[in-house]
């Protein structure tokens, strides 16, 4: 069933009076990973305290982006302490987490909580949601669904966008017992990308678990395949500067090759990191 949703009708018309369709500003779009972002103080397997859930709303502040598709988040009560609720509609996937409450390594008594997918919306944003893309699960009840939007920006063109966190396990290589149901999940992004209408502007947002922007990278190779269009990561081979001890992005924005250039940034932390994952955004207009 696909539900729509429209928020601050006010908003709307003042916005509409304050510029026409052609001033329209960029969408803003973002992906991140909250690592183990939990509705609880002092819970799961990042515990944190009030103090650090601050500092998260204040990054997302800064953030400023018209959509977030978050990866590793317990519930909605949970992603509305980081996004606020007076300004964003938090979506999240409907599955519930996997079959058993494993138990954080070198945290005694601390278990891991559900890490759903999920889209924070600013309010003034109409939006349309579709069902959960729940193959991507391949009926493991511990693996993620995509949580699927399409976004009704006012002055430009609808945009589908996909929230997605694949298999881990898989960064690199073929050879990994992790690699085949990872390469079973990009086979069906891809079948959902083919189903997009040819003028139709979409994005698959989110931890991808795999270093697609390394040369020559295989499951990369599968998913831009050039049939029916060719793709392009908007980081393009640029690489991330979150955590040094990494040097190949596991984030992604995915867009049609024909919607590029977009703008691209990683936003990094102010001080210690909040996140085993900083942000990565593009700014868009769809015409």
């Amino acid at each position: 069933m696909l539900v729509r949703y429209a928020f601050m009708a006010t908003a709307l018309f003042v916005a509409s009076c304050a510029s026409s369709p052609d001033e329209a500003r960029p969408l803003r779009l973002a992906a991140w990973n909250l690592e183990h972002l939990a509705e609880a103080d002092n819970s799961g397997c990042k515990p944190r305290t009030e103090a650090d859930y601050a500092n998260l709303r204040a990054y997302a502040d800064r953030l400023d982006a018209d959509v977030i598709a978050f990866q590793e988040v317990e519930s909605a009560a949970a992603a509305a302490r980081v996004f606020d609720p007076a300004h964003y509609v938090i979506v999240i996937e409907e599955r519930q987490g996997g079959s058993a409450r494993m138990a954080c390594r070198g945290l005694p008594g601390h278990v891991l909580n559900r890490q759903a997918t999920g889209f924070a919306i600013r309010r003034e944003m109409a939006f349309e949601r579709h069902p959960d893309l729940n193959v991507l699960r391949l009926g493991d009840p511990n693996l993620r669904s995509a949580v699927d939007v399409t976004i009704l920006p006012r002055g430009q063109a609808p945009i589908r966008l996909l929230s997605v966190h694949l298999k881990s396990g898989c960064a690199s290589g073929a050879s990994a017992e992790a690699c085949a149901v990872l390469r079973d999940q990009v086979a069906l992004l891809e079948t959902w990308i083919d189903a997009r209408d040819a003028d139709a502007h979409f994005a698959v947002m989110g931890d991808f678990n795999r270093r697609l922007s390394s040369a020559e990278d295989s499951l990369w190779a599968d998913l831009n395949d050039g049939d029916p269009r060719p793709l392009r990561l908007a980081s393009g081979r640029q690489g991330p500067n979150c955590d040094p001890r990494y040097t190949t992005f596991i984030d992604y924005i995915v867009t049609a090759e024909r919607d590029a250039p977009w703008a691209f940034r990683e936003w990094l932390f102010e001080g210690e990191n909040l996140s085993d994952h900083c942000a990565v955004s593009v700014d868009i207009q769809t015409h």
